[in-house]
């Protein structure tokens, strides 16, 4: 009887555990929906960004606000704005292997600048760092841009 009652409990413990793993297990999808650098498409990069650009020593870095849309001459591509100062550019680009490249166009004719960067690992494709290249005088910064709340 008593070898019983311990076989029992033995077997009801393993029990419990097994359904503990198997809660914590349960978790495990959600942090594989987030694709490595590599595998972020254009389509994840749809939305409203925030861009900071390095102004160089003791400046704060330049704000601005970035949206990325399909590219409506070219699907498989990006297009869109960029604000900064009151102002706005037209931009496009592409998202390839984890590279990042942008250009951007006062007019809509003349590239102005340049983004080019790398998605960020283990961001899901929420954040790029790179350098961004001003054409008229080719000056080089730093930028960061971050996803905002609200979109995928």
């Amino acid at each position: 009887m008593m070898h019983t009652r311990i076989t029992l409990l033995f077997i009801a413990s393993c029990a419990i555990a097994t359904g503990a793993t198997a809660q914590n297990n349960a978790d495990a999808p959600a942090t594989v929906t987030c694709p490595a650098a590599a595998d972020v498409s254009n389509a994840r990069l749809f939305g409203s960004w925030q861009a900071q650009v390095d102004a160089g020593p003791g400046s704060p870095p330049r704000q601005a606000t970035l949206t990325l849309v399909r590219n409506p001459e070219l699907s498989e591509s990006l297009g869109g704005t960029i604000t900064r100062d009151g102002a706005r550019a037209l931009v496009a680009g592409d998202v390839d292997n984890g590279v990042f490249t942008l250009e951007e166009s006062i007019d809509g004719n003349t590239i102005t600048a340049t983004w080019t960067g790398q998605i960020v690992e283990g961001s899901c494709g929420r954040e790029i760092r790179g350098v961004w290249k001003n054409v008229p005088d080719p000056t080089e910064h730093g930028f960061i841009l971050r996803k905002q709340a609200g979109w995928q």
